[in-house]
């Protein structure tokens, strides 16, 4: 295990982030916290430490159990640490995630299938041949 390991690229290594960039990114635009302060991506994780995370998914409080300095699967990711955020926020997050639009449009509504326009076309008569 190592002793020292920067937090982005533990926040990286137990997949809250899809790339250290993007961890590095949340450190210095104060995303993550420790005891209530940002942190900057340099700063060494130690176990038993607890950290505020924000998302764009949700926001995690986690502690540190364990220590990663590769990326691993997500079912041995989710060994090196606990998640304490409270049983309200990851309800909020459910309800959210099920009014999320998707932006695809229902089935039959919205613009003509060609089928449809061909229709309108022999019904209006074909306006491009005059």
């Amino acid at each position: 295990m190592p002793e020292k390991l920067r937090i982005d690229k533990y926040l990286w290594s137990i997949r809250l982030f899809k790339t250290r960039t993007l961890a590095t990114a949340a450190c210095d635009s104060g995303k993550v916290k420790w005891n209530g302060a940002g942190v900057k991506p340099s700063k060494a994780v130690s176990i038993g430490e607890e950290y505020e995370i924000k998302t764009e998914a949700r926001r995690w409080i986690i502690r540190v159990t364990g220590l990663l300095t590769n990326r691993v699967a997500y079912p041995e990711a989710i060994k090196h640490y606990v998640d304490l955020t409270p049983q309200e926020e990851l309800d909020q997050v459910k309800f959210q995630a099920e009014s999320f639009y998707t932006g695809k449009r229902p089935s039959k509504v919205g613009r003509p299938s060609k089928k449809q326009r061909r229709e309108m076309e022999d019904f209006f008569g074909d306006e491009e041949s005059k």
